[in-house]
């Protein structure tokens, strides 16, 4: 049994069903991957593991728990932290007030939240020297940095990751993927959505392949790097 599980998980907007039926299993410790091309459902899945979206039908069981019925912010709460797409920091905010936002669980807590900022720092020490700037004037890197270490201001479990490096240059990829695998060492689970999937397949130790809403090929990273269909059309290997 799996930290995480979806078991013929569903979901629709409207009369257009997008994701048809995946079962996932991601493991305590793990960095998991799911590829796909645009529009395959990678996304709304993250949404719908984060309450974001509600299933048309299945389950989703967190810690042997379902949590597809709760509302968002118990999810976080329960252990699970989404970082979206495209960043979605807020720009009128300084670094730190981001970051506190993100710690909103431990408002009660002033010495947990100091404690978690000093945390991000020591990951991405450039934050700590931009503290009080405010965000919508750092660079995108700097504003991925910040994303992600608000996430882990919730002292999170499981991170769901959607496209880190949309946008970045390749030596900020190689620097915000460094510290992925950090943070999993320092014992977060990882759900990698991500475009790069040569990058994406070297971090995780495990992948799905979505296509068109369904699961059509799953296994480790070294298995699916060396499947002629992933070479072809994710990796860019032309003759596999």
């Amino acid at each position: 049994m799996g930290l995480l599980e979806l078991h013929n998980v569903e979901i629709a907007y409207g009369n257009i069903q997008v994701v048809k039926g995946i079962n996932l299993s991601i493991k305590d410790g793990e960095i998991v991957t799911l590829l796909g091309a645009n529009g395959a459902g990678k996304t709304t899945t993250l949404q719908a593991i984060s309450g974001l979206l509600k299933l048309k039908s299945g389950t989703i069981t967190f810690n042997n728990e379902e949590i597809q019925t709760m509302p968002a912010h118990k999810i976080v709460e329960f252990g699970i932290c989404h970082v979206p797409e495209g960043r979605r920091v807020f720009g009128t905010l300084t670094v730190e007030e981001n970051l506190n936002l993100g710690a909103y669980k431990y408002r009660n807590n002033l010495k947990h939240v100091k404690a978690g900022r000093e945390r991000v720092y020591c990951l991405f020490p450039r934050l700590g020297e931009r503290r009080t700037q405010l965000a919508g004037t750092l660079s995108g890197g700097e504003q991925q940095m910040l994303a992600i270490g608000r996430g882990l201001m919730s002292d999170p479990k499981v991170l769901l990751l959607d496209e880190p490096s949309l946008g970045l240059a390749p030596i900020l990829v190689r620097e915000i993927f460094q510290t992925v695998l950090e943070i999993n060492k320092q014992g977060v689970t990882v759900l990698l959505v991500e475009q790069n999937a040569r990058i994406a397949l070297r971090l995780a130790e495990r992948a799905y392949v979505l296509e068109t809403g369904r699961v059509v090929l799953s296994g480790s990273s070294l298995e699916l790097r060396q499947d002629p269909r992933v070479q072809r059309a994710y990796l860019g290997i032309k003759g596999a």
